[in-house]
């Protein structure tokens, strides 16, 4: 069974950047997405890749400012976000693929299992 931590959330101020980490208890061969969470909205879906890295996927409403990435040396998940806007604000989350193999449609967080504790990231206007 697969642990997650993530870290490196914090306060900052809009247009700024924050680098999100996801270590994993061990190293997996599954995707790996990072997923948020606003108050009082449904956990939504914002980037994933795939084991070699090669295969990413963002929502719209990150693409272009987010950029996620992998270390499998350090069985770690990156997620990075510039031009950080308010509407960014939320917790963020990130969790294994429950499936073998890459595919960008998996967005759903049914398609997850293994989830970490979450991060909170907040963007002051």
């Amino acid at each position: 069974q697969v642990q997650l931590v993530e870290s490196g959330g914090g306060l900052v101020q809009a247009g700024g950047s924050l680098r999100l980490s996801c270590a994993l208890s061990i190293r997996t061969m599954y995707s790996v997405g990072w997923f948020r969470q606003a108050p009082g909205k449904e956990r939504e879906f914002a980037a994933a890749i795939s084991w070699s890295g090669s295969g990413t996927n963002y929502a719209a409403s990150v693409k272009g400012r987010f950029t996620i990435s992998r270390d499998n040396i350090k069985n770690t998940v990156y997620l990075q976000m510039n031009s950080l806007r308010p509407e960014d604000t939320a917790v963020y989350y990130c969790a294994v693929d429950r499936s073998f193999g890459w595919s960008p449609t998996r967005q759903s967080s049914y398609d997850y299992g293994y989830w970490g504790q979450g991060t909170q990231v907040t963007v002051s206007s």
